[in-house]
C-alpha cells in the first residue's frame, strides 16, 4: 500500500449559471491541464432573489501535490472561465485563508 500526503488547502468557486455551461468549462478545463475538480450544484438565496449555480471545489490532491499559490492560480484561472461561459459578471473565491469577490460590475468598482 502506499500512503501520500499533501498539506491540505480546500478552495471553492461560488459562482451562479447553467449546470451546463459550469459543467462543460470544467470538464475543459480538467482535461486541457490534467486537472480534478468537483461541482456541486447549490441555489444562492438573498435578499428578493435567488439563482441557481454551483460550488466547484478544488483540494491538494496529495497524488499530485501543489501549493497553496498553486491551487490558487488554477482557483482564479477556472473561475475566469466559469464567469465568461456562464455569462456572470461576479464569483467568489474560499480558501481557509481568505475569500475574495471578484466582479465585472460596473456599480461594484471603485469611484
Amino acid at each position: 500500500m502506499i500512503r501520500r500526503e499533501a498539506i491540505s488547502y480546500p478552495i471553492s468557486i461560488f459562482i451562479a449559471g447553467r449546470a451546463a455551461d459550469i459543467e462543460d468549462q470544467c470538464r475543459t478545463y480538467c482535461d486541457e491541464i490534467g486537472f480534478c475538480v468537483t461541482c456541486t450544484p447549490t441555489n444562492f438565496i438573498y435578499r428578493n432573489g435567488e439563482e441557481e449555480g454551483y460550488i466547484v471545489g478544488l483540494i491538494n490532491y496529495p497524488r499530485f501535490p501543489l501549493t497553496p499559490d498553486e491551487l490558487w492560480q488554477h482557483a482564479e484561472t477556472l473561475a475566469e472561465r466559469l464567469r465568461i461561459e456562464a455569462d456572470q459578471d461576479s464569483y467568489t473565491i474560499q480558501a481557509p485563508d481568505r475569500t475574495v469577490f471578484f466582479s465585472h460590475r460596473e456599480e461594484d468598482q471603485p469611484a
